[in-house]
């Protein structure tokens, strides 16, 4: 969740939603994300919503947090009303750290996302969590409770990358949690990398790629560092201690991931993401990328249903005292134009290694489509088939043939 959230109208005490945005809700799929704020202790480059235990205050603790959270579903529950009970496609618990949790409060949660809605049958359910705070035995108990997918913080296999990072597992913890994942019975195991880091090397990152393919993991995202205004690592940029990314060298880092990736059988389906089949693509996020409809609970989580997107009050304490007093914890919402849904459509569809219909873009946007055609940014062979896909080259300027496609 990112530290800055947008304008937009207030959302009812009761949470309610417009009747047009609860007719057909899950028609292109549902999922429930669980933001879990907590963290031992601060990365340097995160501005997500997360708070430390020195930064809490009371009725936000971890004790209560998935009490709140159920109750928050309950509220969702209700505002949802009459319509169709939508199915639960996905889940996602992200973070913060989740697994700081108990895995039996993570289990409670999911158990209540199941008793509002029910799961699919193969719904997919994700945890995030840092290599540190998982164990074999709350790995176990985490399959148990009904999770099939895990996605580890891994960032870097260089101590010195891992240091500037603020992150406090060891180099080679983040492949072990990998594999006792495994053994503990997930079949999909996802491992996060951040390239770009002042001061790693194009060895460093071969390193990390070459630990990441030995793990067997059949998942990596991989991103480039974005220095963040508010974060330590800002403001020790600023200071002129660390030289700030380079977009070069990020471009160099991006053609080696695929080319490793892709020699150890992981093909790209999202700009920043690769994944052994089309099984352990993340279908979550392909919700997001899709259009589809979401609830998200928790503090500073985003939903989206039915053309309308709201999001919640960031601080803990806060959003555990609205819900205490039957209240919504919606801070503000926007019900989106035809023409903001479409530029949402078009920024993000287009990330995708399936890409985008030609027929959805206007005229200009068919003259954009076709310069970034001629440009070797988008694939020949799928334009003429209606198609607007990215090349390789294209993957390195995607934010440039966006630009292009839309007014």
């Amino acid at each position: 969740m990112p530290g800055v959230l947008p304008a937009g109208e207030t959302v009812p005490v009761d949470g309610a939603l417009p009747a047009t945005a609860t007719r057909a809700v899950g028609a292109r799929g549902f999922g429930v994300y669980v933001h879990v704020p907590f963290c031992a202790s601060r990365c340097g480059y995160c501005d997500f919503n997360t708070y430390t235990a020195a930064e809490l205050g009371g009725g936000a603790g971890r004790e209560e947090y998935a009490d709140t959270v159920l109750a928050e579903l309950a509220l969702a529950r209700r505002v949802l009303g009459d319509a169709p009970p939508p199915r639960v496609d996905t889940v996602f618990v992200g973070g913060g750290t989740p697994t700081l949790l108990p895995a039996d409060d993570l289990a409670r949660i999911l158990d209540g996302i199941d008793r509002t809605w029910g799961l699919a049958p193969d719904a997919e359910v994700t945890t995030e969590a840092n290599p540190e705070s998982v164990t074999p035995a709350s790995l176990r108990a985490l399959r148990a409770a009904g999770y099939t997918r895990i996605s580890l913080g891994m960032q870097s296999a260089a101590a010195g990358v891992l240091a500037v990072l603020d992150r406090t597992h060891s180099a080679g913890r983040a492949t072990a949690a990998a594999r006792e994942a495994r053994d503990a019975g997930f079949e999909h195991v996802n491992l996060d990398l951040i390239y770009g880091t002042p001061g790693e090397s194009e060895a460093d990152f071969a390193a990390s790629l070459d630990q990441v393919v030995a793990a067997g993991v059949d998942h990596v995202s991989a991103y480039a560092l974005i220095v963040e205004d508010g974060t330590r690592l800002a403001a020790r940029m600023r200071r002129g201690e660390l030289p700030y990314p380079s977009d070069d060298v990020a471009a160099d880092r991006y053609l080696a991931a695929e080319a490793a990736l892709g020699a150890a059988g992981l093909s790209w389906y999202e700009v920043s993401n690769w994944a052994r089949d089309e099984a352990a693509r993340c279908r979550h996020n392909l919700l997001y990328w899709t259009g589809a409809d979401w609830w998200g609970l928790g503090p500073g989580a985003h939903s989206h249903v039915g053309g309308v997107r709201w999001w919640n009050v960031k601080h803990p304490t806060t959003y555990a005292k609205r819900l205490a007093g039957g209240e919504s914890p919606g801070l503000a919402r926007e019900v989106l134009t035809p023409d903001e849904a479409h530029m949402e459509d078009v920024m993000l569809r287009l990330r995708l290694a399936s890409g985008l219909p030609l027929d959805v873009l206007d005229d200009a946007g068919r003259r954009g489509a076709e310069r970034a055609r001629a440009g070797g940014l988008l694939a020949a062979g799928e334009f003429a088939a209606g198609r607007a896909v990215l090349t390789l080259r294209g993957r390195l300027l995607a934010d440039a043939v966006v630009r292009d496609l839309l007014p």
